[in-house]
């Protein structure tokens, strides 16, 4: 029987009934209930504190550029903040060209545990530097490498789980189960608004600026810790082990993921709005409400808080209804229209707002923004097959992520100090919301090529 989460549990059914192979399908007896609870909670309890590691930067932009980057321009100052966090981005597909075939190679298990340890790692030394106004312009340049290990960490992660727990999920059940991740990321997301936000409304900007800001970044140590833990007590997900005892595995996944450049096109497409969104509405929207809108850090946290508990209620429904019906009419007219709407109505409305009255457009683009998270992932994982879906993975959802995800904030604040219209960034999102409904127009159920499997 299948769990509620869509996780095989006993691989009861044969390959050509599943939505993936099983342990039992391909010879290597079935999966126990336990062991597929504790792969997907484990998994999922180590995203959500990868996604806050990698986050919480975001949330403090304003103070990392007041002790980083002293131009004596608040503006600039956040500009080149949001660079680095961009920075970060392009790095990622080098850490997905790193990890994807590693995991396709030696395991999606130990692959894991290595991006989890370096992003803890380098989250916790980035609350211990010094800053410019210590030891000059060595401050940048340490903040930068830490925010690169970062990038080369979260290269690695996102392609790995999607695919670990995509080759736990049942037949019809891919959606439910990947959706998760997605809600997860929003978990971690929201645990750093949660943080940083919290902080900042409790102590003050002087205090944040001063010394506050660190420790959000410390907390990643002992939170990295628990989350290894948890990764370790892991089992190798059952078409991996699967895989490698027929000596199925590719002895070359990169140089064979780049036969399939139709696949690896239609992953990038599929995520580009994605990542743009998640970056709007969980990071940027921050900075965008504080320091170009006006608003107070009491209702900048508060809607913050809103959209992410909307999108982690709604991205398992959305997710579901993928698995009920075509996933790419779902993705393409249920949620990336929605979002292309939402996000006009709220940057039009925003710079003569306040917080009462742009709550309207806010739950609007927090409601489209849950939906569209339920699909990516599971489209990501259908478009490639199982010996290189952690490469195919992390290459094209990675290229997607730097080109239009961790670009976005400094984009859109580089938009409105160029045009002074605090409703331009509105243009930049909503070209990738073109890019993702081009892509999707495109996709064949012939292009499914992991969706049987």
């Amino acid at each position: 029987m299948n769990n509620e989460l869509g996780i095989t549990v006993d691989g009861s059914h044969n390959a050509s009934e599943a939505g993936v192979q099983t342990t039992q399908n391909r010879g290597q007896g079935p999966v126990r209930p336990q062991q597929g609870k504790r792969a997907f909670l484990g998994a999922i309890c180590g995203h959500i504190f990868e996604w806050y590691d990698y986050a919480i930067y975001g949330f403090l932009a304003v103070y990392i550029g007041a002790n980083f980057f002293d131009s004596g321009d608040p503006a600039v100052n956040v500009i080149s903040a949001f660079a680095v966090f961009a920075l970060a981005f392009f790095i990622r597909p080098i850490g997905g060209i790193i990890f994807g075939p590693l995991a396709d190679k030696i395991g999606r298990k130990t692959t894991l545990l290595l991006v989890l340890t370096m992003m803890s790692g380098a989250t916790m030394l980035m609350g211990l530097l010094p800053t410019t106004a210590s030891i000059g312009v060595m401050a940048p340049v340490l903040l930068i490498l830490l925010r690169l290990v970062q990038g080369l960490s979260a290269g690695g992660e996102l392609g790995t789980i999607n695919t670990f727990i995509a080759e736990y999920s049942s037949k019809g059940r891919r959606g439910s189960a990947t959706s998760l991740i997605a809600a997860a990321s929003i978990v971690g997301l929201l645990l750093g608004a949660f943080v940083a936000n919290g902080m900042s409304w409790a102590l003050g900007a002087e205090a944040m600026t001063e010394w506050g800001w660190r420790v959000p970044f410390l907390f990643a140590g002992p939170l990295g810790l628990l989350a290894v833990y948890i990764r370790m007590k892991l089992e190798e997900s059952p078409d991996f082990k699967a895989l490698k005892a027929e000596n199925g595995t590719s002895k070359s996944p990169l140089k064979e993921t780049f036969r399939h450049p139709k696949q690896l096109f239609l992953v990038f497409s599929a995520v580009t709005l994605l990542g743009s969104s998640i970056y709007l509405v969980m990071t940027y929207s921050t900075t965008y409400l504080t320091a170009v809108v006006g608003f107070e850090w009491g209702p900048t946290f508060g809607y913050v808080v809103l959209a992410g508990a909307i999108a982690i209620v709604l991205a398992p429904i959305s997710g579901y209804i993928g698995d009920k019906f075509t996933r790419r009419k779902s993705y393409l007219i249920l949620t990336s229209v929605l979002v292309a709407l939402a996000m006009v109505w709220f940057f039009f409305a925003a710079p003569a707002a306040t917080p009462s009255t742009l709550l309207a457009p806010w739950i609007a683009l927090s409601i489209a923004f849950g939906l569209l998270l339920g699909n990516p992932l599971a489209m990501m994982s259908e478009l490639l097959p199982v010996r290189l879906r952690s490469t195919g993975s992390a290459i094209g959802y990675n290229v997607a992520m730097a080109v239009f995800g961790g670009s976005a904030p400094f984009i859109a604040s580089s938009l409105i100090a160029w045009t002074r219209d605090p409703s331009s960034p509105v243009w930049y999102f909503l070209f990738t919301a073109l890019v993702s409904v081009g892509g999707l127009m495109l996709i064949r159920d012939r292009d499914l090529l992991g969706k049987d499997r």
